[in-house]
């Protein structure tokens, strides 16, 4: 309905392309719904949990971006398009329950069942948690330059926040760069608490200084809803901007210089970002599918 609403009044909902994309977007959408419709009807049956699939697949393609636009509303308190981040939301929600719903039925589900005891990640997933951590430091590196006076591709702490302040930054976004504080570092440290929660026991159990659920079980959504929004996000962000800093540094393409003096300048702090965002989100991934099979409950036993 709302890719219908989109394409009938000529409002972009994917960034570009116009309206005219929202009738695809109302396909998937009408498409979803008949097989959805036929899972209540008929059951889980192979054919159409393809179909869910699909359709799944196509709405997380539509809702890649909600996560930068969920940073920039919560430090610009405003986004490029209203329009395009509400679709984004809703093919978020929609991939989740497309994937819910196409999921063949398991004996885990089974009233009785227990459980699993938390348990750390395989040593190979926690290899890969470190260097999607490790992949952070050169980011933070040249945010932390900025931050505490430093000068990195030609921009000084001064410039930076007069950058930020003519592309809209808030008041919050700014007071914490004159205080020597960069927001993006802060959620990184976020971001690294959350995937080392996918892998430790810890992320399991609410831990003692929460009321009413100390010691209780932390539900699967929880930590996985940011997980697996940030990875979708992220990993595809970061993977294809390395491929195009690659080709910028072999002098295929020419990068766009920005708010930089030269596109070169702009080549020097894109490489850091790139590689936190591609490598961290790539090591969320791999984290959040672990914690999805290590919370599995067991079958229930008759």
């Amino acid at each position: 309905m709302f890719g219908l609403v989109g394409a009938l009044s000529g409002t972009p909902l994917l960034g570009r392309g116009g309206g005219a994309l929202g009738w695809g977007i109302g396909a998937v959408g009408a498409l979803a719904a008949l097989a959805g419709g036929a899972v209540v009807r008929y059951g889980p049956r192979p054919g159409l949990r393809v179909l869910l699939r699909g359709a799944c697949g196509l709405a997380g393609l539509a809702a890649f971006g909600l996560l930068m636009d969920v940073i920039t509303l919560m430090f610009a308190q405003e986004v490029d398009s209203w329009a395009v981040t509400a679709n984004r939301l809703l093919a978020a929600v929609g991939a989740v329950s497309l994937a819910a719903t196409a999921r063949p039925l398991h004996p885990s589900a089974a009233r009785g069942a227990v459980p699993p005891t938390p348990s750390a990640a395989p040593a190979r997933v926690q290899l890969v948690a470190w260097a999607g951590t490790a992949a952070f430091l050169p980011y933070a590196a040249m945010k932390l330059t900025w931050a505490w006076g430093g000068s990195y591709a030609g921009v000084d702490k001064e410039e930076l926040l007069a950058i930020s302040e003519r592309n809209g930054a808030s008041g919050i976004w700014l007071t914490l760069g004159s205080w020597g504080l960069d927001a993006t570092v802060l959620l990184a440290v976020l971001g690294v608490f959350l995937l080392w929660g996918l892998l430790r026991p810890w992320g399991q159990v609410f831990p003692r200084w929460v009321p009413f659920l100390r010691g209780r079980r932390v539900p699967r959504w929880l930590p996985l809803t940011p997980a697996l929004l940030g990875a979708a996000s992220l990993a595809r962000y970061g993977v294809i901007g390395i491929g195009y800093c690659a080709l910028a540094t072999a002098g295929v393409v020419t990068m766009r210089q920005g708010d930089f003096a030269s596109s070169g300048d702009m080549l020097l702090a894109a490489w850091p970002g790139m590689i936190a965002f591609g490598g961290y989100g790539v090591a969320l991934a791999v984290a959040a599918r672990s914690y999805w099979l290590r919370t599995r409950r067991p079958p229930a036993r008759p």
